[in-house]
Parts: C-alpha cells; structure tokens; sequence
C-alpha cells in the first residue's frame, strides 16, 4: 500500500461535494430556535449517510462488538452526490422534513466524522488498568508541569501527548497481567479484564485533562512565600488547594445538562481527542485497502510536524519571529511599528511556528468553526489594526512614549513600571505613588484590558437572548428527553446525583472559608462568598460559547478589576480574589470538555466523576509536595538559584496583583482618570447583541446570525502579546481547512481533519519538550544557544528591543504633572 499523504485535488470543484442541506443545518450553530424537541431543519436520508455506520431497527444502537467509530465518508458518497443533485428542497420544506431522519447519528458532521453512534455496555471500563495508569500518569504530569512552571522553560506536558502515550502502556498491561479472576466482598474483579479499550483509554485522558494545569493556588503561595516573606501552614494551603480545586469539579456537574447532554453543544476542541481516540484503537496494528489508515496518517502527520519544528524552534528561530521588513529596516520606527512581530502590529502576516499559531484562540484553526475564526479576525482586525493605531498616532494617553505593543505597564520615564516603589510593608503607600509616577499602558493594552472587561457582560447578553428558553428547557429536561443517539446511549448507565455535585459545592466553600480565616490574609468570607458567586453565574455563558466556538473566555480580566474595587488596598486577599473567580471556572471548563468526551465514547457517569475527583485529589497532593521540596532551595525563585527556579510566573502574577489590587483599577480607569474613555467598550458590547439578534431573528437565513460579539471581542485576550502575525497565520489556516477543505473536499475533511490538527499538536508538542531537555540541559544546565545570523536577525530590530516612536532624553520625563 502506498505510504503517500492522501492528496488533496488542486482543481477547485464547481459544486462543494458537501451536500447543501447538511450547510442549512450548519448554519444553525447558535441559532437558539433550533429546537431538537419537535421537527426541525434537517437533512433527508439520502444524503445524510455520508459513513457506513448501519441503520439498525433497535433505535438504543447497543452492540456487542469491538469498537468501531470508523466513519467512512466515502462508502455512500455516490449516494449523496446523487442526492444532492436530485434534492433541492426550499426552506419551507426543510422545516417539515421528519425528525426521525437524524435520529440514529448526529446531525453535526463534525460529530459523525469522530464519534461512533454504536455502544457496548459490557466493555469494561472500572479496571485495575485504569487506576494504575491513571493515577501514575497524574503524578507524572502534576509533577513536570509544576516542576517547569517555576524554571523559565515554556512549556508543559498537555493532554494529547499523554493520550498518544498512553496507549503502549495500556497493550502492554493487556498483555502482561495474569487474567486470574479474584473474589472480594462479593465483587468479583480480575487484573487484566482483556483487551485495552477506548473506553479505558477515554478514562485516563480524562484523569490527565484535569490535572495537566498546575494548581492557580499554588502561584498564590509562592507571591506569599518568596516576596511577602509569609510562613504559610500545610493546613492552609491544603484547603484552599482542596477548596478551589473540587469547586470546579462542583460547577462543571451543576451545569451538565445545559452543556453536556444537547447535541448542538458540540465542544469542537473534544472531537479532536475523539479523533484521535479513533485513530488509534480502530486502526491499531491494521490496514486499509482503500485509504491510508488514520493511525499512519496520525503518526506521519506527527513526525513531520516535529522535524519541521526544529527549524522555528531552534535552528532558525526568525521563521518564528517572522519580521522580514524590520530585517531591511531595523531602526525605522515607522516600519517596526506596523511589520514588528514582538512588539509591532505584526503586519508581515506570516509565522513558521505552529505552536505560536496554535496558541492563538486557545486552539488549533482546524478545529474552531470557519463562522467563529472569522468572528475572531474581525474583531482582531478591527481592534488591533485599525482601533490601536488611532490611539497611538494621535498620542492618545501619551501612547508614543512607549511601543504600539506590549503587555506590560509603564512609568513616566518610559522604562517598565516597578511596583515595589508604591510598597511598605505589603500595602499601598500614596506618598511613594506620588514621588514615583503614574502607570501608563500600552496603547494595544489598555485596549485589551478594556475589551477583556466587556467580553463577560456581553457573553451573558448574548447568552440570553441566543440560549435563554433552551437554558431553561435542559434545566427541565431530563437524559432521556435528549432524542440526541449519544444522549440514548448514555442511558444505559446510572448517572451522578445533582446532590452529589451541591454537596461538593458545599465542602468546598467550608475548606476556603476555614482557609482565608486561619491565615492572617486579610480576605473576608463575605468577600469569598462574592468571589463564590460569580464563577457560578458567569460559568454557564463563558461555557456554552467554548462548547459552540471552542473559544475559551477567561475571568481573570474580571477578577482583577472587581478585585482592586472589593479588597482595595490588599495584594493577598486581591489574589486570594482572584483565584476564586478565575482558576474554578477555568478548570471546569476542562471538566466539562472531559465529561462530554465521556458522553461521546459512552464512558459511564458515575466511573467519570469518580476519576475525574480522584485525579484532582491527587494531583493537588502532588503539587503541594513538590512545592515543599523546591520551596528549600537555596535562593529559590531568585536568578540567583542554581537550579534554575526562578519561577517567572510569580513575579507577573505579583506585579499583577499590586497593580490592580494596591494601586487599583481606579486609578486607570475611573472617572477623570487616563484611560476612564475606553470604559465605553463595556456598555457598547453589552447592547451589541440585542440588535444583531433582532436582525438575525428578522432575515433568520441571513449571516447575521453568525455575527457573535463576545468571539468577536475574545481576540483581544490573546494581544499582547500576539498580533498580525500570529493572527493572520492562524485564520489563514483555518480557512484552508475549516472552509475551502471542508466545502469542496468534504471527504477527506472528514476522515482527516481532525487527525491533522491532533498530529500538528502533538508532534509540535513533543519537539518543543526535546528541544527544551536536550538543549537547555547543555552545557552544565546553561542551555546550548546557536548564535548565527538566522537566530539574531530579528534580536536587533527597534521591534524585538521594544524602542518607542518618542525617545526620552536622559532624566525626562512624560504624562501629567500631578497625579
């Protein structure tokens, strides 16, 4: 069999080989009147069935089988083309099409080409096998992610490289273990129950998926050790560990049947390691006589990404950094300042690092759907290239003094802004604020900061008037008033108690208020209740739009401007305040992606979240030990460590905490202050969402309803310190894939797509580690650099130094007199 790529035709077709009905149905992503509870738009019979997956009479889909998600697009193509050309139904008529038409698969393609709509409830899942990977694999990554987040190292251990490695462990396991059957109370259990299966294999990803991201707390405690000079105790560290950490598994479980159980909450981020699940089980050790199996192409796809990546990430890091006009011009302000790639517009457009451009959006541009990409460039475009340069041009709040774009604050000297000269004794000190100087943001910063405070209120605008009755439908409905198959199929299984997510709720708020009240943090309970209260409010719309969008929304923006409003004055209670609004949402999100994995690959419900809490335990255990031990270094989180623990993080996340919790969001953006205009930003995106509702409710098949603001406006978490380059690449990408691919060549979409975007991630991953062991555990630990001209290039550029467009002579100053 040939071991060439499968080939994409460079001829464009006439006609997209997707059917046009399945795009109608696509067109409904966030249309909230979609209504899976009576007949709706969908597709006919006929060209629907783009994979072999048998019709069968018994409408619960159970089989017996080995598992089989292959979802050939190809068997019944000759079908669907026909179909296609036949069927030319109107609107009206696609309303009235029969319900019972999609019931026996999902109607998202984009489910069909990942997800297996057949189960077997006798596949063993609650197994020795699981526990022993699973439990090992938590302390694995707990502990190298922890260990990197405190050395300069950018990078981690993620999901999908343990997903991928994983699996040999598993065969080995199935092969080794005595499958000698044992008796204990009654229950009958045996160490190796057969083959390793996806249902298994499901688990332990999920067990990593909540763990592979240290602990927020743990930062907490570091600011509290290393630059407050605090003696904290294990008891309390450990609840508010156990607090923070078991909220999010408490609010994921909350919202279940909101965002787990309705079909169109399709969670495209998921299907990726869906895919991947596939790959791997359904073509392990097999061939195809009419395509290259997924598992080739995954591992093809996975090495070539790897060996690519050596070139930007090492040998040849200005591909990275992609600034080829600031090359020609390196000290011409005006040129680094719209083609600069560091500190720039970044209007070169291109980068060569794939794990840059998969950085933009929280995800990879093969996954996110060809509506939200272009939603996120919009906004991207608008702001970051037409909004930042006005106010830099023009000088608005002295904007020259500093460079276009930069994620850090300023002094009036131009240089960064020290907050220790505002400090005494930890608290805000007036008289040093007023001998030192005001803070002065970027003109893309101050930009971002004001968008990233509009995201949630127009997040929750949008959310009600787009999901609001169906909100209230799934908080009524049940498992089995989903007619979704993946909803039936689940039904074989008993499901967690609601009682057992409020009663974790519940122990949860006592560790934290038991907590912040044995320690002198200066963080009042009622404080923690409001920080309590938020999450849970805001949780259910940042979710709904990462499960329709995969764009992730964050709270820490939020967090940081309530938080210098609610403990003013106070650094720690400020970060105590904003680890609650902000870490708990964020880990439930991960949660939910690996509870809907679960509903996808009909893992039961009650085996999940009991993983899913026994990983949490764990890994926080694990975290906190490893904090011990480095936290007995000699110069530890100094430059001076000779290990190398110097934990960066730290100090942004004190820097961040004395600005927006001493020196406070008032004194930037309240009234009369600098950048009190762009406050507008909040209330504009606030009342965005009502008209375009109206307009989508008034043409309902016009592309209004794509228009989505709170996406729009996300791109503006990702700058500072990304920009065109990044953007551009990353869009670009997508519409290859997520649009011209998927239009006209929907068959290889099908069957590929995901699997390219998991192999791009994962071989780009795996370099990135190699990179990290083998070249920065050179030279005695003093990391091995090639110093030629590809790796110096962009290093000298008035771009990379980060030179203003006004250069201040020697002991100037800028900005007001008085402040």
């Amino acid at each position: 069999m040939s071991t060439a790529l499968p080939a994409v035709s460079l001829f464009r077709r006439h006609l997209p080989d997707v059917p046009q009905d399945i795009d109608d149905l696509n067109e409904h992503f966030n249309d909230p009147n979609w209504d899976y509870g009576r007949n709706s738009p969908t597709l006919t019979a006929e060209s629907y069935d783009l994979d072999h997956k048998a019709k069968r009479a018994d409408s619960s889909r159970h089989s017996t089988s080995d598992f089989d998600t292959e979802s050939n697009a190809d068997s019944s193509y000759d079908k669907t083309a026909v179909s296609y050309d036949k069927t030319e139904l109107s609107q009206s008529q696609l309303w009235t099409s029969g319900a019972s038409d999609y019931e026996d698969d999902s109607p998202y393609p984009e489910v069909r080409a990942a997800v297996s709509n057949t189960d077997d409830p006798s596949m063993p899942v609650n197994t020795f096998r699981v526990w022993l990977l699973g439990i090992t694999t938590v302390f694995v990554i707990t502990m190298a992610n922890t260990l990197m987040s405190l050395r300069s190292w950018n990078f981690t251990l993620n999901t999908l490289i343990i997903q991928v490695a994983i699996l040999p462990f598993g065969k080995l396991m199935a092969y080794a273990l005595p499958t000698k059957r044992f008796q204990t109370l009654g229950y009958e259990w045996t160490l190796n129950p057969g083959p390793f299966n996806v249902k298994e294999h499901t688990l332990i990803t999920a067990m990593a998926n909540v763990t592979w991201m240290t602990p927020y707390v743990t930062t907490v405690f570091i600011v509290q050790t290393t630059i407050y000079g605090q003696d904290l105790t294990f008891a309390y560290r450990i609840l508010l560990s156990l607090s923070t950490q078991l909220m999010a598994l408490a609010l994921a479980g909350l919202y279940r049947k909101v965002v787990i159980f309705p079909s169109n909450m399709i969670w495209p981020g998921t299907l990726v390691s869906c895919s991947v699940m596939t790959a791997l089980h359904r073509s392990w050790d097999k061939n195809d006589k009419n395509h290259m199996t997924r598992y080739k192409f995954f591992l093809l796809c996975a090495l070539g990404a790897g060996v690519f990546y050596w070139l930007p990430g090492y040998l040849f890091t200005g591909l990275s950094v992609f600034s080829w006009a600031c090359w020609i011009a390196p000290t011409n302000p005006a040129v680094n300042a719209v083609f600069g790639s560091v500190t720039g517009l970044g209007m070169t457009m291109i980068t060569f690092d794939w794990n840059s451009i998969g950085l933009v959006s929280n995800g990879s541009p093969l996954v996110s759907p060809w509506w939200a990409e272009v939603n996120i460039y919009a906004g991207f475009v608008l702001l970051f290239w037409i909004v930042t340069p006005a106010l830099y041009f023009t000088n608005t709040a002295f904007a020259k003094y500093m460079p276009i774009s930069a994620g850090i604050p300023f002094d009036n000297t131009g240089l960064p802004y020290d907050t220790s000269l505002v400090i005494t004794n930890g608290t805000f000190d007036q008289d040093k604020y007023e001998a030192y100087s005001p803070l002065f943001l970027a003109s893309s910063n101050a930009l971002s900061y004001a968008c990233c405070f509009a995201i949630l209120p127009a997040a929750v605008v949008h959310t009600y008037v787009w999901y609001g009755r169906d909100i209230v439908r799934s908080f009524r409905r049940s498992l089995a008033d989903n007619r979704d198959v993946h909803s039936r199929l689940m039904m074989a299984y008993k499901d967690v108690p609601i009682w057992a997510y409020g009663a974790l709720l519940a122990i949860s708020f006592v560790f934290g208020a038991v907590g912040v009240s044995i320690f002198p943090t200066g963080y009042p309970v009622w404080a923690l209740i409001v920080s309590i209260i938020l999450p849970m409010l805001l949780l259910l719309p940042i979710s709904i739009i990462r499960a329709v969008t995969n764009q992730e929304l964050l709270l820490n923006f939020l967090a940081e401007l309530l938080g210098g409003y609610i403990v003013p004055g106070k650094p720690v209670a400020n970060m105590l305040f904003k680890t609650y609004v902000s870490a708990p949402p964020d880990l439930a999100i991960y949660c939910l992606a690996s509870m809907k994995q679960g509903h996808y690959m009909k893992v039961a419900p009650r085996v999940m979240f009991a993983a899913q809490f026994v990983a949490i335990i764990t890994g926080l255990f694990v975290s906190e030990g490893v904090y011990d031990v480095i936290m007995k270094l000699e110069d530890v989180c100094t430059p001076l460590n000779v290990n190398g623990f110097t934990c960066p993080s730290a100090s942004s996340f004190s820097d961040a905490a004395t600005i927006w919790g001493v020196i406070g969001a008032k004194r930037l953006f309240g009234v009369g202050q600098l950048y009190n205009p762009l406050m507008w930003i909040i209330l504009v995106g606030a009342l965005l969402p009502i008209p375009l509702y109206i307009l989508a409710r008034r043409y309902p098949y016009s592309r209004w309803r794509y228009v989505n603001i709170p996406v729009a406006l996300s791109a503006a978490l990702f700058f500072p310190p990304f920009n065109g380059t990044q953007f551009t690449s990353w869009f670009l990408v997508g519409a290859v894939f997520q649009f011209f691919v998927r239009r006209y060549h929907f068959r290889w979409w099908m069957r590929y797509n995901y699997i390219l975007a998991a192999a791009l991630d994962a071989g780009t991953s795996i370099c990135l580690v190699l990179i990290v062991l083998v070249t920065g555990l050179a030279n005695n630990g003093n990391g091995l650099a090639l110093n030629w001209w590809g790796n110096t290039v962009w290093q000298t550029t008035n771009d990379a130094i980060g030179v203003p467009w006004i250069s201040l002579a020697p002991n100037a100053t800028f900005g007001p007199t008085t402040w």
